[in-house]
């Protein structure tokens, strides 16, 4: 008998960390382990993934992944009581994890149906209690979920039904099993996560203590998040080439480096500039003469970016794709990559004059400094948009803007001090000023560029970081922290984000 080759038998199992392309399998997973909720989407796994990699564990068995759970690390003492999932994973993208905290919280386990029995979720949970003693963290909080209480729920509140599982009187699959692994109780949470029916959106707070803890010293809070931003207020003037264009560009960001800005932010549609050399009379032809400069605006701010080490909003640019001219706002980052957003509300003049059209999606974008959205101009007049931003994750709204009269002006200032107020943000506007006496419908400009903030007691008194002097050639410099901002949005007088009628209204979208 020939010898028994055992290798065909063979079925690894293995505990790793999540890799990028196990995203999409996870997200399948995810859809027949928790039916009827609100699934994962890719850019939250992603922002996992980039923010805590160690913390994101899945269980791989003969080349499948049957089970995985997602945990970030917090100062636990800084949440609220009752806070919500939500409140606890930033809406899913774990921006606040801090690495500087006491406790691992475990906001997701998950095993797939075909694979239960087989102690998967007591592997990942063993992985996770190595992960806070390597990390020497002081416990683990997990807010679990109770799926059998909706049978219970007409005869015993929560809290009794909570009391029946612990007394081995009830089984609930989660909490029966997160007492088995040593978690304690701690608190019922109401409203922890509202889309999960069967557990009636309660939550039970549940604690697992490391008991090789080494108390040391640390920060409790993280202090300030600073990021700082130079917002440039453009003078147009005319000039006789792309070079002279490209000269002014670089000294303004190099202001910005010299001050170890983060951003620097250039105005709406300065590039127009340029058509002061063109000697194009037609509007709509000039336009199209403008375009031609796509390329070389792009390899100009790509290069000054990384050279001068700072992120830049590149104002915006008319471009031409598909026949069709598009109002572009630019971001380039300081590592060399680049992202656009495409001004979504044309006004009637820029329709009129030079025939642009309209984009049709608001994107947020992630920097290293957080993440931040562009709305150019007449956009930031929509308080939809920065409600759309805001809730995919924006700090901080640039608007690039060009306006021809104190009133305009006015217009884009008063709707970003609101929408920083509506949102809990920062918003930045940056405007051109001076004149471009042979350029048609780009004559004079008036502006006076600011950074501003939400009204309240953590910020400065009028709600303005800082703002140029009306209708001259200048910068702006101020720090905004992204720390007082999210504790702001936490705990501050009002709260609009948290205190919103859900049950009333809502904004759907499609873009």
């Amino acid at each position: 008998m020939p010898k028994l080759d055992v290798s065909q038998f063979e079925k690894k199992i293995e505990i790793r960390n999540i890799r990028y392309e196990d995203i999409d399998e996870i997200l399948n997973m995810q859809k027949i382990c928790f039916p009827g909720m609100v699934p994962w989407k890719r850019e939250h796994l992603e922002s996992h993934l980039r923010i805590f990699p160690e913390g994101q564990f899945c269980v791989e068995y003969d080349g499948e992944i049957i089970g995985s759970c997602a945990s970030l690390i917090i100062n636990f003492d800084e949440y609220d009581d009752q806070h919500t999932w939500d409140d606890i994973t930033d809406e899913g993208y774990i921006t606040n994890h801090d690495p500087d905290g006491y406790n691992l919280y475990g906001i997701e386990v998950m095993v797939h149906p075909n694979y239960r029995r087989m102690k998967i979720g007591r592997r990942l949970y063993e992985a996770r209690k190595d992960l806070a003693r390597r990390l020497n963290l002081k416990s683990i909080i997990i807010g679990g979920r109770i799926p059998n209480y909706h049978k219970y729920a007409e005869e015993m509140t929560p809290r009794e039904y909570v009391e029946e599982v612990a007394h081995h009187n009830i089984y609930d699959p989660v909490l029966t099993f997160q007492m088995m692994n040593g978690f304690t109780m701690m608190r019922l949470n109401p409203n922890y996560l509202p889309d999960d029916k069967a557990s009636q959106s309660y939550a039970t707070l549940m604690e697992w203590n490391n008991v090789d803890y080494k108390a040391q010293t640390k920060r409790h809070f993280k202090t300030a998040f600073p990021v700082r931003i130079c917002v440039i207020q453009y003078m147009m003037k005319n000039i006789d080439s792309f070079e002279e264009f490209a000269q002014q560009v670089e000294y303004y960001t190099n202001v910005a480096s010299d001050y170890r800005s983060d951003f620097a932010v250039f105005p709406e549609i300065f590039t127009t500039q340029l058509m002061s050399f063109l000697d194009e009379k037609s509007p709509s032809l000039a336009v199209r003469r403008l375009t031609e400069f796509t390329e070389d605006y792009i390899q100009l701010f790509t290069k000054l970016a990384v050279k001068y080490n700072v992120n830049i909003i590149g104002g915006s640019h008319f471009v031409e794709e598909e026949d069709r001219i598009y109002n572009i706002a630019y971001l380039f980052r300081r590592d060399g990559t680049i992202e656009k957003q495409y001004k979504i509300h044309v006004t009637p003049n820029e329709y009129k004059w030079w025939g642009i059209s309209e984009g049709n999606e608001v994107r947020v974008f992630d920097t290293d400094c957080g993440k931040i959205a562009i709305q150019i101009c007449y956009d930031i007049e929509f308080p939809e948009l920065a409600r759309i931003a805001t809730d995919r994750g924006a700090n901080i709204i640039f608007t690039p803007f060009c306006t021809d009269d104190r009133q305009g002006y006015l217009r884009v200032r008063y709707c970003a001090q609101a929408r920083a107020v509506e949102n809990q943000i920062y918003t930045v506007i940056a405007g051109t000023v001076g004149n471009l006496s042979q350029v048609p419908n780009m004559d004079i400009q008036y502006a006076q560029s600011g950074i501003f903030t939400p009204s309240d007691f953590e910020f400065a008194r009028d709600g303005i970081v800082g703002e140029c002097n009306a209708n001259v050639e200048t910068v702006v410099i101020g720090d905004v922290d992204l720390e007082k901002l999210r504790r702001q949005r936490k705990s501050g007088t009002v709260r609009h984000l948290r205190d919103r009628r859900r049950d009333l209204y809502e904004i759907k979208y499609d873009i």
